[in-house]
């Protein structure tokens, strides 16, 4: 009971990260307009992953997607390819982890076999979280040093850096996403261990003779009836001859001789 609860705890966590992992990846919050020197502004910047988008104080909101890839710096292509092949992974071990459930039952499928699809799963999940925690994390890196940079530019009176851009609401949600999933996969991976079956936990082992080896062999054996008279028996002191001469014939006479 307790290895099916863990199992779908896991499907479930798992689930979560992978769900939170699409909808960061989705969000155009990434990083936003910093309002520390100026909180009163008619025109508020924030980007994404794909787009760029500019909200004004009446409320029209336009956003204007990036035309280019090669023009684009290598650490954000990067994060990009980071978050993809992390929700293709956590895609595919949802659906290898709906099939290795022990509460559904599909053909005549062995433990042995949820087993593995169990396992499998669970590494999906944790390399999908390692993925968007760091995708994330590098985005995050990229907005500390512009942050830095553009605020010793003010410092030193440089005008070409107005605006600074600080952490979006779908960093926090990437981070929380990969989170779930990395704890989910570790939950799948400690559910595989209670599927496999008690009878494949223990290897045969074959142990030899330490002495020198010792061949046998058999023979016919030949069981008695329990009624034949022991050979000893039949030389007791009445049966015993006695030495005889050398013409035949016994030095003193015997009861057995009979004229």
């Amino acid at each position: 009971m307790s290895t099916t609860i863990c199992q779908v705890m896991g499907f479930l966590v798992s689930l979560l990260g992978v769900g939170g992992s699409i909808m960061a990846t989705a969000m155009d919050t990434w990083s936003t307009q910093d309002l520390y020197d100026n909180p009163v502004t008619a025109v508020f910047q924030y980007q994404g992953l794909w787009r760029s988008c500019v909200r004004q104080s009446s409320g029209f909101t336009e956003c204007r997607p990036y035309f280019t890839i090669l023009g684009l710096p290598a650490m954000f292509q990067a994060v990009r390819a980071l978050m993809i092949v992390g929700i293709v992974l956590g895609i595919l071990g949802l659906l290898v982890c709906i099939f290795a459930l022990k509460c559904i039952r599909i053909g005549s499928m062995e433990d042995t076999a949820k087993a593995n699809m169990t396992l499998t799963s669970g590494i999906m999940f944790i390399i999908a979280g390692l993925c968007a925690i760091t995708g994330v994390s590098v985005f995050a890196n990229m907005l500390v040093t512009n942050f830095w940079m553009s605020t010793t530019n003010m410092f030193q009176g440089m005008q070409n850096v107005q605006n600074r851009y600080t952490f979006g609401s779908a960093l926090f949600v990437g981070w929380v996403a990969g989170g779930l999933a990395l704890v989910g996969g570790i939950m799948m991976c400690l559910a595989c261990k209670g599927l496999i079956p008690e009878e494949s936990r223990y290897k045969a082992v074959s142990y030899n003779a330490s002495g020198r080896n010792i061949s046998y062999r058999t023979g016919p054996y030949k069981v008695g009836s329990g009624y034949e008279a022991d050979p000893k028996a039949r030389k007791g002191m009445g049966y015993e001859e006695a030495p005889r001469s050398e013409d035949g014939r016994r030095p003193y006479p015997s009861k057995y001789d009979y004229v």
